[in-house]
């Protein structure tokens, strides 16, 4: 038992413990049941992480998952809410939100959520685990009732806290420099407590304003980095390469959830449709994305414009009371302000054809 956290290597293992001084024992027995492991074969970057044009390390949606955890435990010291945070992609699929692209879904991205309840009922272990504990499945099954886990944009809570500290330092999406190092990540994590917002419900926020303004800047960096149109279209392809491989009977809905990404990925290169395959292998080696404000025809070209957008404005602790950053710094507002703005060209495309 507890085999996660005991064999956790750095810089992971430091991160964790900047997160939560302490790893709750009920914890770790529910991030060692299968249905939790199996995220660890799955990538946080929705499967960009595998193709050239981008530089990354590695980081799952298991980590993601303890990552959140922690940050709620840390604040709330409740498990039902910890756990809450924990489970919140415990039913995402290979490729993560590259299956809410296949959905339609561009926009939430949550076209998966509705399976946790599911997943976490047919977990025997989770659900000896939630007896053994007198915790009900509906106590735990949707993080967005606890505004500590998860809440409206731009709120802080702890999904959006944890994805802005891992992908600003592990790379995720982009193909810049990190955008910050262990040290900073806890000095900003240490200026955090529980402010109260305009409604009267508790939100994690800033006790200072400096430290507000470089967590902004961070994550609307971020924030245009996950609408570039290589991560857009890499989101699209993906999701139409998923589609063609259930279509054709190669795959099936199940599969989604039972493969690891490098076994979906074995399935697709060696599937029997050469041309797909070969498509697959030509986006894995294609080392920047072409653009174009024209749809281009006898390409595979991607156009998609409504977006989710991650930004966050988070509250500081002005003279005893909660502000939004962007009400009291023109240096978050201006950094709010761009990451909404941006813009990419049109279309996104590469040479070749998936019809």
């Amino acid at each position: 038992m507890d085999q996660y956290f005991e064999n956790l290597k750095e810089p992971i293992e430091h991160y964790f413990h900047i997160l939560s001084d302490e790893i709750p024992d009920f914890l770790k027995s529910y991030v060692d049941t299968p249905a939790m492991q199996r995220l660890g074969g799955i990538s946080r970057s929705c499967g960009t992480f595998y193709s050239k044009m981008y530089q990354q390390d590695w980081y799952s949606t298991l980590e993601h998952s303890v990552g959140v955890a922690l940050i709620v435990w840390h604040f709330t010291k409740d498990k039902r809410q910890t756990l809450a945070g924990l489970f919140h992609d415990i039913s995402t699929p290979v490729f993560q939100h590259t299956v809410d692209f296949m959905n339609g879904d561009y926009e939430s991205q949550e076209s998966t959520e509705e399976l946790t309840t599911k997943m976490i009922m047919e977990s025997k272990e989770i659900m000896r685990l939630l007896e053994k504990d007198g915790i009900k499945v509906e106590e735990v099954d949707n993080y967005h009732k606890y505004p500590i886990a998860d809440n409206e944009r731009p709120r802080l809570a702890s999904d959006r806290l944890e994805y802005t500290f891992s992908d600003g330092l592990n790379g995720g999406f982009c193909m810049l420099a990190k955008l910050w190092n262990l040290r900073e990540i806890e000095e900003v994590y240490q200026n955090l407590e529980i402010l109260i917002n305009e409604q009267e419900v508790g939100e994690i926020g800033f006790k200072d304003i400096e430290m507000a303004e470089k967590f902004v800047e961070v994550a609307s960096r971020l924030s245009s980095l996950y609408i570039l149109n290589q991560t857009k279209f890499s989101m699209q392809f993906l999701a139409d390469v998923m589609k063609k491989m259930y279509d054709k009977k190669l795959i099936s809905i199940g599969d989604l959830y039972k493969f690891s990404e490098k076994e979906m990925i074995a399935k697709i290169e060696n599937c029997e449709d050469e041309n797909l395959a070969m498509c697959f292998k030509i986006w894995r080696n294609a080392t920047k994305i072409n653009e174009s404000d024209e749809k281009v025809e006898g390409k595979y070209c991607v156009h998609l414009e409504k977006v989710k957008i991650r930004y966050i404005d988070p509250l500081v602790k002005i003279s005893g009371k909660a502000v939004r950053a962007s009400q009291i710094s023109e240096k978050a507002r201006q950094d709010i302000e761009k990451a909404l703005a941006f813009q990419t060209r049109k279309y996104a495309y590469l040479d070749f054809d998936l019809a």
